[in-house]
Parts: structure tokens; C-alpha cells; sequence
């Protein structure tokens, strides 16, 4: 295989236009090729970003043997579907974030990806964030001892649209798998899978989540508290507290350029973390490194850490009483 993994883009939404923009910045990605339903929209992507293919079907970009990998960026509803297409044709996939509508079609994926042997992952950008690698290397050193408790959260108020993929229950909106999936997955990340979920929250009008709290209780009884909301506006922000002292992620959590280290008996000390672009590139450049490699899958953001994700969401839905038309 070449040096340089060639990418293709599914989807033409704002996502994949943040996603081109980002691996403009990825040394070891060539991105060959997009793909829309509608052919007036792929084309004028391609010409945005200097795209050398664009197909107004999906199945003849999947099928393309030009191309390495595919970057899913759908509407939720359709992560599950166009990711099977993807592996069925021998693609490697990165799937935008929530990776499934539920857990059962996360398992199918996964299960399709390890038995043709190919890389597949959730895109879960923040991961890969220069800030949070760095607060990974710190809780690794036990910087601020033992850590018992993560606080997290954040809200935005968008404009109501009917149309918008947010406010409709077809296309797996709401709140918690739009934002508040970076809280679960941090939460993940830092304490691992929990074993107690409590939720509380609200549907809108339209039948999807609008606000919730929720707290996780994970092993040695740490806990995640969060929050997510349409209805106020809060910078999304994670404070993590240990017995030494605590670790402040800089807004916006999913996103970070700076933390703030607070040791007990010392002065803060804000850990400044900038990075080029937009920062979609770095999780770009960990699939191609791990497809160059012969990985099937990133250590970073494994795909069995993804299925308990997708677990505790579905719990957080059960509990919000949240069912999404497909579903039935």
C-alpha cells in the first residue's frame, strides 16, 4: 500500500466540510474522492477542496478501488448503513461520532469489520486533540492522585429548524447523541465503562432530547457528572478533581488548546496546547498510520470501548424514555 492512505468522503454536510479542512494538515492522507446524493453537491465539494473524483452514489464510491479509506459523515440515522456499505466492499472506515443509532448495529458493524479483517473506527476527534493526549500522560502519572470525580458539560441554543437532523427523531436527533456523547466518552476514557447509570431529562416538541443530567458511577465508585442542554448556553468544559489536586480542560472540551493544573499548596499552572487547523486532522492521521501499520483498529479509541459507549447511551435513552423511529 502507498505511503499516503487515500481517502474518500461520504456526506457533503457541514461535518465533511470540517473534516476536508482538517486533513489539509494530514502528512500521510490524500483525499481522491466525495461522494453526495446529489450530484450538483458532490460537485461542488470537489471543487472546494481540489477533489479529484466525486460520485453521486454511494455504492460507486464504496466499490471504488482507488480508494483506502471512507470517512462517514452522514445523518446519524445513516451512520450503520453507509459505514455496512463501506466494509461489505473492503473499506476501511472512520465513522463520524455517534457512531450507531444504538448498540445492536454498533455490534454489527464491529462484527463485520473483524471478520473481513478492516480498520474501522469511531471518528472521535477529540481524542486525538493535542490537550487531551496531554491529560491522558497526566492521570497516567497520577499528577493530581487519585481522581474521583469528573464534571462536565456544556449547552447551545439553536434556532428551531424542523428540517435540521437535530430536532428530527428519523434522522437520531437530539441533544445526547449530537453533544453529549464527547461527555460519555470522556467519561469512558478516564474512568472506563460504568456499571450504574442514572438520567433525567426532557423531549421537545419535535420528540427528541432537548436537556439532560446524567451521572455515571464507574469502578472504585468514581464518578461523571454532566450535562447537556438546548435550553441555555454554557461553554462545554471538563473539571476533573483528585486528592492532589485538580485538572481544568479549557472550553471547548471536545476541542481543547489549554489546561489548567491546579496541584494543592501551588500555583496554577495553565499548560498551553495550540495545534494548526482545525484539529479533524489528528484523528485522520492515527486511522492512516494504524491502516499503514496492518492495524484493524486505534488503541486510542478501541472499537469494544465504543460498543460500551454506545451501551450507556442506549441506557441514558431508555431512562429519558427516548426511542427513535427505526428503532420500532
Amino acid at each position: 500500500m502507498a505511503e499516503k492512505i487515500r481517502l474518500a468522503i461520504l456526506g457533503t454536510g457541514n461535518m465533511a466540510h470540517a473534516f476536508a479542512r482538517g486533513v489539509r494538515h494530514a502528512p500521510n492522507i490524500e483525499l481522491v474522492a466525495v461522494a453526495s446524493r446529489n450530484q450538483e453537491a458532490s460537485g461542488r465539494f470537489a471543487r472546494e477542496f481540489d477533489v479529484p473524483q466525486h460520485f453521486a452514489d454511494y455504492t460507486a464510491l464504496a466499490s471504488d478501488p482507488g480508494i483506502d479509506l471512507v470517512y462517514v459523515s452522514t445523518p446519524h440515522s445513516c451512520h450503520f448503513e453507509n459505514s455496512l456499505l463501506c466494509l461489505e466492499q473492503g473499506k476501511a472506515v472512520i465513522c463520524e461520532k455517534p457512531f450507531t443509532i444504538n448498540a445492536p448495529e454498533a455490534r454489527l458493524l464491529i462484527e463485520k469489520a473483524r471478520a473481513k479483517r478492516l480498520f474501522l473506527m469511531e471518528a472521535m476527534w477529540s481524542r486525538y486533540i493535542p490537550a487531551i493526549v496531554r491529560l491522558r500522560e497526566l492521570l497516567a502519572r497520577k499528577v493530581i492522585g487519585r481522581v474521583q470525580l469528573m464534571v462536565a458539560g456544556g449547552a447551545y441554543m439553536p434556532d428551531f429548524d424542523s428540517e435540521s437532523y437535530l430536532f428530527r427523531p428519523d434522522l437520531g436527533g437530539g441533544v445526547l447523541l449530537d453533544a453529549g456523547v464527547y461527555l460519555v466518552s470522556m467519561a469512558s476514557m478516564i474512568f472506563g465503562s460504568p456499571h450504574r447509570v442514572l438520567a433525567a431529562g426532557s423531549l421537545g416538541g419535535s420528540g427528541v432530547d432537548e436537556h439532560e443530567a446524567i451521572v455515571l458511577q464507574h469502578e472504585n465508585d468514581a464518578l461523571a457528572s454532566l450535562y447537556v442542554s438546548l435550553r441555555g448556553r454554557a461553554s462545554p468544559d471538563i473539571t476533573l478533581l483528585g486528592d492532589r489536586g485538580r485538572i481544568y480542560v479549557h472550553p471547548p472540551l471536545f476541542a481543547p488548546r489549554a489546561l489548567t493544573l491546579s496541584i494543592h499548596g501551588q500555583p496554577d499552572e495553565v499548560l498551553q496546547l495550540p495545534f494548526p487547523g482545525n484539529g479533524y486532522q489528528f484523528e485522520a492521521i492515527e486511522a492512516a498510520d494504524c491502516i499503514l501499520r496492518g492495524q484493524t483498529e486505534s488503541a486510542v479509541m478501541p472499537l469494544d470501548e465504543t460498543l460500551s459507549i454506545m451501551q450507556t447511551m442506549d441506557e441514558i435513552r431508555s431512562q429519558l424514555a427516548l426511542k427513535y423511529p427505526m428503532e420500532n
